[in-house]
């Protein structure tokens, strides 16, 4: 980041009343420094959502909505997707350079070293009603980790961050699958030492005690993408609540049950969920054309869920990769018949055919494929969003370390223009 030019502000006699730095990225747009702005002007910027405003420097992921694009330590996501697996890209975004051979093996072994939980926090789950939802679950297990973990808290140790990272990056898919189990009444899965990641996960998800668990590579492949490809995503709400959290010095724990808290908003992580209750409101194939024209309207409070995306003002890059996916597993599941299925392509069919979604570019996004995708595999709908928060720990994790190593890192305190009563007076009555 460096500083190559000033922004100058003058008041209504063009006289000049403060200079502002103007900071340059590798890529992307010029930023405004105004950390001064207040010193100078007594004035703040105002801009909800910070919509507008960068919060920190990163080095981890960037994103131009523009034109489609999203890197992760500055690889295509593309290719990412297509030549590497979840935990190289785990090791990418938490130590910023792709692992050789040998440093995957020493990562993979420390993951897997690391994926059994204590004993003691099976007793959690027991609290829980059995249909409480995953979320609830997540957020209550999770934050609890720093109660059983506590030997490396040090945050301003690197060593204890990286302990911390790599228990997170192991045991979160052990507590989702937990969460499942949990809800439909079978025993905890314990992890295998002799499986992939992925492969682990699925079977504590599926497996039970009485029968072997056969697993599928192209059903394995294609959660691996969808890890991958939710692995970070800028700063977005559930990352910003992270460094948020980590920035008053929390735990690595508390901070990512923020995150996981976060994420549980149907505004961020639960789309893919509202995709799957979106293909249930419209029920058949012949009733997409009235949903359709209901889309359109304005004055209709309907929205097809999964289509469209707040950054990506191009088609999302994520989504072409989640489509062929998508598409391989309805075939090898023999799924493209079965009426659901029939529904989401189809209605895939319509919108990207057309004039009013082409023209407004309101592309099926990663959460319409994520969430058919994820159905197919077995995944009840109120697991989708535990599944996201599992792949998006690793991002969680990055930004954190990368947060706490900056030396401009300060805690974060947003102002507010206030606009409730100037000073008053109490009553005489309440004297």
């Amino acid at each position: 980041m460096t500083e190559n030019r000033t922004l100058t502000l003058t008041n209504e006699n063009s006289q000049a009343i403060c200079e502002l730095p103007v900071l340059q990225g590798t890529i992307g747009p010029d930023v405004i420094d105004v950390q001064a702005l207040y010193k100078q002007t007594g004035l703040f910027t105002y801009d909800p959502g910070f919509t507008s405003t960068a919060s920190c420097t990163s080095t981890i992921t960037y994103i131009d909505g523009e034109e489609g694009i999203l890197l992760y330590r500055g690889y295509l996501i593309e290719e990412l997707a297509e030549r590497c697996t979840f935990l190289e890209v785990c090791h990418l975004l938490l130590h910023g350079e792709l692992p050789t051979p040998e440093s995957l093996k020493d990562f993979e072994n420390n993951i897997t070293m690391h994926t059994m939980v204590h004993d003691q926090l099976t007793n959690f789950f027991k609290g829980f009603r059995r249909d409480a939802h995953p979320m609830a679950i997540m957020v209550g297990v999770v934050g609890a980790l720093s109660a059983f973990y506590h030997d490396a808290l040090d945050i301003k140790s690197k060593k204890d961050r990286d302990l911390s990272a790599i228990r997170l990056i192991a045991k979160v898919p052990t507590i989702v699958a937990m969460c499942y189990k949990y809800s439909i009444g079978l025993p905890f899965m314990y992890p295998n030492n002799k499986l992939s990641y992925v492969e682990n996960f699925m079977r504590m998800m599926f497996a039970t005690p009485c029968d072997d668990y056969v697993q599928n590579p192209v059903l394995v492949n294609a959660l691996e993408r969808i890890l991958i490809l939710h692995a970070d995503h800028e700063q977005n709400a559930s990352t910003s609540t992270v460094r948020l959290a980590g920035s008053s010095g929390a735990n690595p724990y508390a901070c990512i049950t923020a995150g996981i808290a976060c994420l549980w908003g149907a505004a961020h992580g639960g789309a893919n969920e509202a995709v799957l209750n979106m293909l249930k409101e419209i029920g058949d194939v012949s009733n997409i054309p009235k949903f359709i024209e209901r889309a359109k309207d304005k004055n209709d409070p309907f929205r097809l869920m999964g289509f469209g995306h707040r950054v990506y003002k191009n088609y999302d890059p994520r989504a072409k990769l989640m489509r062929a996916t998508c598409y391989d597993v309805l075939a090898e599941l023999k799924l493209e018949d079965d009426p659901m299925f029939k529904l989401a392509l189809e209605l895939e069919r319509f919108a990207l055919e057309d004039p009013y979604f082409i023209a407004k570019k309101l592309y099926p996004n990663v959460d319409f494929y994520s969430g058919i995708v994820l159905h197919a595999l077995g995944i009840p709908t109120n697991m989708f969003t535990a599944i996201f928060a599992m792949g998006r720990t690793i991002g969680w994790i990055a930004h954190w370390d990368e947060m706490i190593a900056d030396p401009e890192q300060r805690i974060g305190r947003p102002r507010q223009l206030y606009r409730g009563s100037a000073q008053r007076d109490i009553p005489s009555q309440h004297r």
